[in-house]
């Protein structure tokens, strides 16, 4: 799609001739003679760049350019001036101008300063797209319709665009680092940075230097002066993950910079000032540590203004499926692949299973299965790792959702025949999917159970390798 140029200029000559060396190098060219007519042009059409004289008859350059960015801000705007001073160049950037242009030019400064303001323009473009994909994917760790994560949801709400400190509570895996995105992204200082740092992740000599930066000289090494990361988040937020694993000595200085909004960097003597919001997390009870004297009281209490407790995948299984689904939608964009989704008994084998990993486990489990799939076909019970298979409780319950009675009345042969299924599922749940002990729990032929399973479409669903294996060693 070729670039859609605006040009406003009062000379019929000029204007001609601009037109046509624009038309000529593919560009789509709209003309107006005044800048009443051009901005009436951008109320009603959308243009990738504005070129228009300084010197108009009625509204300025500076007027247009002005109207122009009220009415699309992202659109680029250059102004063609043969009055071209610092004054001049001054107020055209106040008022939003890329740049200007000197008459007379060149066709390639034209061209050029053309090409540099569509550069700008796209590289905006993909900025913003990249922060808009950052903030979809801050919610993933607050999917779902439980209300332990509507919980988590009404609280992000309540105190994302605040200065308070938050303490994000939950076990590895929950998305804690997400929830601390989300808070940052809802907050006043989305634009400007937000620097995690792991705090169990860096050796405890070298945790500090990360974190306050260090003057030159400050130790062998240290060849030149480097910011640390609450430098670097100066109005942003800084994200201290597992700071329960922070040493006494630093929890000091993290203490002093919540109180003091100050540091000092390794080897400086110069306090400096900082204006951060500070989000921590951490995997530990700090209330036992603070009892077992390992982690400070003070700063704990400093820490915990507003605590947001994370429940654990296994507490939220009505949520898998959501999570399941997204992960899904999300791999299989990422992979270029077409997958169709989970089957229900896929996704009841992955609601009854515990996930020690909870969403970390979860989401890299989908990719797997994304990866491994063929194009277009479902996520089936088969795809599922044998762990999960075999998950405490999955299917283990005949009648879920079957014996559910509404004022509409059920079909008696359908409700027998999902019961059935479930039955013969939870059999071979039980028998570690191997159909001739499945036939004797149920006080079955093994030929009647595998023609039931045949006209249920259980047979190629179940038949996985490993059931094979032990189906021809107990047979």
């Amino acid at each position: 799609m070729s670039c859609k140029i605006l040009l406003v200029e009062d000379e019929e000559y000029i204007r001609e001739n601009l037109s046509e060396i624009l038309e000529m190098n593919g560009y789509s060219v709209a003309t107006a003679p005044n800048g009443e007519a051009g901005c009436e042009l951008a109320r009603k059409n959308e243009y990738d760049l504005v070129l228009t004289d300084l010197k108009l008859p009625g509204m300025s350059g500076i007027d247009v350019v002005r109207s122009i960015k009220s009415i699309s801000p992202d659109t680029a705007c250059i102004i063609l001036t043969g009055y071209a001073s610092v004054e001049t160049a001054v107020e055209a950037m106040r008022v939003g101008a890329f740049t200007y242009l000197k008459k007379p030019f060149s066709k390639d400064e034209l061209l050029i300063t053309i090409e540099k303001a569509q550069e700008v323009h796209t590289l905006k473009e993909e900025n913003s797209k990249l922060k808009d994909e950052i903030k979809k994917g801050c919610t993933t760790a607050i999917l779902g319709t439980s209300s332990e994560i509507q919980q988590v949801r009404d609280v992000i709400d309540k105190i994302a665009d605040t200065d308070s400190t938050v303490l994000i509570l939950g076990e590895s895996g929950t998305g804690k680092e997400l929830v601390a995105r989300a808070l940052h992204y809802g907050s006043t200082r989305s634009k400007k940075p937000f620097v995690p740092i792991n705090c169990a992740a860096i050796p405890e000599d070298l945790l500090e230097s990360e974190l306050f930066g260090y003057e030159k000289g400050a130790f062998t090494g240290a060849i030149a002066t480097k910011i640390g990361r609450f430098e670097a988040a100066h109005e942003g937020t800084v994200f201290l993950d597992e700071i329960g694993d922070m040493s006494p000595g630093l929890q000091v200085k993290i203490l002093r910079v919540l109180q003091e909004k100050e540091f000092e960097r390794v080897g400086g003597r110069n306090s400096i000032k900082v204006d951060v919001r500070v989000v921590a997390a951490t995997n530990q009870d700090l209330e036992k540590a603070v009892e077992e004297k390992k982690f400070r009281n003070d700063l704990y209490y400093r820490l915990n203004v507003i605590p947001v407790h994370l429940p654990p995948l296994r507490d939220r299984k009505e949520d898998v499926s959501v999570l399941v689904d997204h992960f899904i939608e999300k791999m299989a964009l990422r992979k270029r692949k077409t997958i169709t989704g989970a089957t229900q008994d896929a996704l009841r084998l992955l609601e009854a299973y515990d996930w020690p990993g909870n969403i970390r486990e979860l989401e890299n489990l989908v990719e797997r299965l994304v990866v491994l799939k063929d194009e277009g076909n479902h996520i089936t019970p088969r795809d599922l790792p044998e762990k999960i298979r075999q998950a405490r409780g999955a299917a283990s319950s005949p009648a879920r959702g079957i014996l559910s009675l509404n004022d509409d009345g059920v079909d008696f042969n359908t409700a027998v025949d999902n019961f059935e299924r479930e039955l013969i599922l939870s059999a071979l749940q039980r028998m570690n999917g191997i159909k001739k002990k499945a036939a004797e729990y149920l006080n079955l032929n093994r030929t009647t159970l595998l023609e039931k399973m045949k006209r249920k479409g259980l047979l190629e669903q179940l038949d996985s390798p490993e059931a094979s294996e032990n189906e021809l060693a107990g047979s």
